[in-house]
């Protein structure tokens, strides 16, 4: 197999920020929501009685990037990636730009094998140059001149993938697998 510059999203992919975010605003204004409920990347939707600065204020705290976990399978599977040779990119976009030193912080303490140069921070990711993208938002991939991985999330359960020239995933290690036959390499697993 080529080997392959593969474009990694970090929300949902990587980490489970919905979870979290949920469970973080639940707790601090008494609400019930669950995150299975969001079906676009917007939380207000959920939160009909929050105005957008409350939904978003805590992902601008330190103490909620503390305890995001990650993703099954995501930091082995990262790994085996950048061993086998690829250029793997971690490619997010920060809706709030305060985001940015925390959610940085936390990728390179929970992935160590990580630097800052590993990391691409961009508001559109069309614009990234890569042979695949791995991602949970639909609006990341359309219009990507890039092989398209849909990883699944709340926020796409009623989206086609394939109807509009995307494979689906149901995370990070299945989403390798599909780029090891897409571009020629059975796996032995």
């Amino acid at each position: 197999m080529r080997k392959l510059r593969i474009l990694v999203d970090m929300d949902q992919v990587l980490n489970n920020l919905l979870n979290r975010w949920v469970e973080y605003l639940n707790a601090r204004y008494g609400e019930d929501a669950n995150a299975r409920d969001i079906k676009k990347w917007d939380l207000s939707c959920v939160y009909p009685g929050l105005t957008k600065e409350e939904v978003d204020r805590p992902i601008s705290e330190d103490a909620f990037w503390e305890g995001l976990g990650t993703m099954p399978h995501s930091v082995e599977t990262l790994e085996r990636m950048i061993g086998d040779g690829h250029e793997v990119y971690v490619v997010t976009a920060a809706s709030v730009y305060r985001t940015i030193p925390a959610k940085i912080d936390w990728l390179l303490a929970n992935y160590h094998f990580l630097t800052w140069e590993d990391v691409v921070i961009v508001r559109k990711k069309q614009m990234v140059s890569g042979d695949v993208l791995i991602d949970d938002a639909v609006h990341n991939l359309e219009g990507g001149d890039y092989f398209k991985i849909l990883v699944d999330s709340p926020n796409n359960t009623g989206y086609n993938a394939e109807e509009n020239g995307m494979v689906r995933a149901a995370d990070l290690k299945e989403a390798y697998e599909i780029i090891k036959k897409e571009f020629g390499q059975h796996t032995t697993e």
